[in-house]
């Protein structure tokens, strides 16, 4: 149990927080010079109803190793925190939501105060709580970190995140994995951007997350309620209370004190001498005194809750608590006008160009005891590990002359997890329920699931056959999901942080189903956009799956991937190429400039090429090396990502004697070799050498004349682009509509992915 906290000098870091906050957003909309006559925003009343909160957490509750997901628009009050704490500087909270300065919304990457968990799409930062609370689970069981020196994974949310769908499949996931040491807290301020949050709503967040396990503590009445309620009339007014819809309690918030003593006098008569004993302040500092604003309220609940029993805290709020346009359902994105605050700096006792001073308006003793009780913080130093470089070991590629590249991708796991290289000893793979069907089991044979408790495989021991034999322990190194892929997305961010955010380096691998990455898109660039580091493979790839149908056949994922930063696409033909690719991706997890990577993977057995020579694997790295090289004089070449490689050659098999010199280039990596182009061609406006990109360098093997035809089990946009690259033309071939059933010639034939296709599509293009 810690130490009681002084709590007057909680109150005025409480304070301090809301007026920094304030001020840093006023300055950026009133003060700053703006140059676009844009309205810069930032939240002034959503960061008032959290400031008693996070100086309770931040200065009273918080340990050592506990990580935090800040509510977004409450970023203001953790710069506040932070330069208070001397880790932030008046530069950055000046330029709040300019180029440089601090961001809108908590950011990993590019805020200069240390941020555990970025936020800003709402719910996710929520919900990733819950799952590094289990990777940390998994560093304790696999030795990568100390019992004793497990942290609370912390949760600051606003009410409106509650409805967010991705919270709810969290919280069934959670429930599954027996999550432990994770807290989640409630702004309950009942306003969202629109609207005050329906009344009916409040038992059900109870009923769900007792139903799934959570201790549930609310925080409704504060210390000066709970006094009134012992006063003649004070049951009445708790009931009142406790039966005003959100709405109207709300509009009298904003209306004050003397609305608040004619609607009370009015229906509840009894409490008259409780209202009359009370000037008109005195009544609205009662009535808004909620136990989100009283910090011995919050403090007790902290205290209340120091096991690792997971727990949410509806904490009552008002938003804009202690600023002119409390309680207005405007108030969300509302900035009070110069007049307002001065107005509030001079109610603070600061004066007029102190408004940066970090404890201006408190006296000196005042001062002392809440500098004293910032410094106890443990976040006075940043504490963020960096994890240690593993080394990769050599990737073999199964031997086989004709495999799909999803088979050996089981096989290198399992060769990998019949090993003991540290490497393999780090590997943490995981999938939405189709660990079987994107070739996982092998692995999981080998590696077993994770548990926290010891599972049976009660099949193996009833002796029943099965290929699949999974037990579960704390050794095993997969995390089976349900099938959810915001869940997955979510699961391989926290993985993907843990060398960050814990110390310990894991290599999180991911399977699902190609045209599914779209049900998961918002949590997969949350985890890219705070560089969580993973390999993604997502597999069958486009109409090649054949018969499942159209409702499982992809189209558009290499767009998607060309379209998100933090994430390599690679779309391996063959087996030799895709250990190749495996290795990069290994070595781009833990590289400093590195990145998550996503293998576009293929169901489809294919004849393996044979090389001379090892030449073509740091091309096929960069993204595409040339198969068959073109010839003097050539007038085009067929240019093929992926399963389709067969047709590929076959088209230049047959055309290669009436067109000397045809060429054949493999593309490993649209999205790779687009990035490189578009950043050599910005870079040409900056002065200086330009160097050739990659795809530029391969194409410069043609004439400047030839032409293109270009093919993958996919848009035809993720490739069509290469005209741009010379100039030359293309004549593009893909799926660019939804699929059906069928065999694989039917198909190819009916979405033109054929050798016949190809040939056409030659013609076209020197005709």
């Amino acid at each position: 149990m810690k130490s009681a906290p002084d709590i007057a000098a909680l109150e005025n870091l409480d304070t301090r927080l809301r007026w920094l906050s304030a001020w840093t957003i006023h300055n950026a909309n009133h003060v700053r010079e703006s140059r676009d006559g844009l309205k810069v925003g930032g939240h002034q009343a959503s960061c008032a109803s959290m400031t008693a909160i996070m100086a309770a957490l931040y200065f009273h509750a918080l340990g050592p190793n506990d990580k935090v997901a800040v509510k977004p628009h409450a970023g203001p009050v953790l710069h506040a925190i932070h330069y208070l704490l001397g880790n932030q500087s008046v530069e950055q909270l000046q330029a709040f939501r300019a180029l440089g300065g601090a961001q809108s919304y908590p950011s990993r990457t590019k805020d200069r105060i240390p941020v555990d968990f970025s936020t800003g799409s709402v719910g996710l930062g929520v919900a990733i709580t819950a799952f590094a609370s289990l990777v940390q689970d998994y560093l304790i069981a696999h030795g990568g970190m100390a019992e004793a020196d497990a942290g609370r994974m912390i949760a600051l949310m606003g009410d409106a995140e509650l409805d967010e769908g991705n919270i709810y499949e969290c919280l069934i996931e959670a429930y599954k994995h027996q999550v432990r040491n994770c807290w989640w807290i409630v702004d309950y301020n009942r306003q969202s951007l629109d609207a005050t949050t329906a009344d009916r709503m409040f038992r059900r967040f109870d009923d769900i997350f007792e139903t799934c396990g959570w201790r549930v503590m609310t925080l409704k009445h504060g210390r000066l309620q709970r006094a009134a309620f012992e006063e003649p009339g004070g049951e009445t007014l708790r009931n009142w209370i406790d039966t005003t819809p959100n709405a109207e309690f709300a509009a009298l918030t904003y209306q004050g004190g003397a609305a608040w003593r004619e609607r009370l006098l009015r229906d509840i008569p009894e409490a008259a001498g409780l209202v009359g004993r009370r000037d008109d302040d005195a009544l609205a500092r009662l009535m808004t005194n909620l136990g989100g604003h009283c910090l011995e309220s919050l403090v007790e609940a902290f205290d209340a809750c120091q096991d690792d029993v997971p727990t949410i805290f509806i904490a009552y709020t008002v938003k804009g608590y202690g600023l002119p346009f409390a309680g207005h359902k405007d108030n969300h994105s509302g900035l009070m006008n110069p007049a307002q605050i001065e107005g509030l700096r001079d109610q603070l006792g600061i004066a007029a160009g102190a408004e940066w001073e970090p404890w201006a308006g408190l006296g000196d003793n005042a001062t002392s005891a809440a500098r004293a009780l910032a410094e106890a913080s443990p976040l006075v130093r940043d504490k963020r590990d960096k994890a240690a470089v593993i080394d990769v070991p050599a990737i073999t590629p199964p031997e086989g002359a004709e495999q799909s590249t999803q088979a050996a991708f089981g096989k290198i796991l399992l060769d990998l997890a019949k090993g003991r290289s540290a490497f393999a000893e780090r590997i943490v793979t995981t999938s939405p329920d189709v660990t079987v069907s994107t070739n996982l089991g092998a692995w999981v044979n080998q590696r077993g699931l994770f548990r926290r408790q010891d599972m049976e495989d009660v099949f193996q021991k009833a002796r029943i056959p099965s290929a699949q034999k999974w037990g579960g322990s704390a050794a095993g190194q997969h995390i089976e999901l349900g099938i959810a892929e915001n869940n997955l997305f979510l699961m391989l961010a926290a993985l993907g942080l843990a060398g960050d955010v814990f110390g310990e380096r894991l290599f999180p691998v991911g399977t699902v189903y190609d045209p599914f990455i779209a049900r998961g898109l918002d949590a997969l660039n949350y985890a890219c956009y705070q560089d969580a580091r993973f390999m993604l493979v997502a597999t069958p790839s486009g109409v090649t799956l054949g018969p499942e149908g159209g409702a499982h056949q992809s189209i558009n994922p290499p767009l998607i991937a060309m379209g998100q930063p933090g994430l390599r696409h690679y779309e391996p033909a063959f087996v030799d190429e895709l250990a190749v690719l495996m290795g990069e991706g290994f070595r781009l997890i833990q590289a400093l400039d590195g990145e998550s990577v996503y293998l576009r993977l293929t169901t489809r057995s294919i004849a393996q090429v044979e090389r001379a020579d090892d030449d073509w694997k740091a091309d096929a790295i960069r993204g595409g090396y040339w198969l068959r090289r073109p010839g003097a004089g050539a007038e085009a070449a067929i240019v093929y990502c992926g399963a389709i490689a067969p047709e590929a050659l076959a088209a230049w098999e047959a055309m290669a004697e009436e067109m000397p010199g045809l060429g054949l280039l493999a593309i490993t990596s649209p999205d790779l070799l687009h990035r490189e182009w578009s950043a050599v061609e910005a870079a040409r406006w900056k002065g200086g050498a330009r160097k050739a990109s990659h795809i530029e360098a391969l194409l410069s093997a043609l004439p400047a004349g030839a032409g293109l035809v270009t093919m993958l089990d996919g848009s035809p946009a993720a490739l069509s682009w290469l005209g741009g690259v010379r100039g030359q033309r293309v004549v593009p071939l893909g799926t660019d509509r939804f699929g059906q059933t069928g065999d694989l010639p039917d198909l190819y034939r009916a979405y033109r992915l054929d050798a016949e296709a190809v040939t056409e599509a030659m013609a076209a293009l020197l005709a």
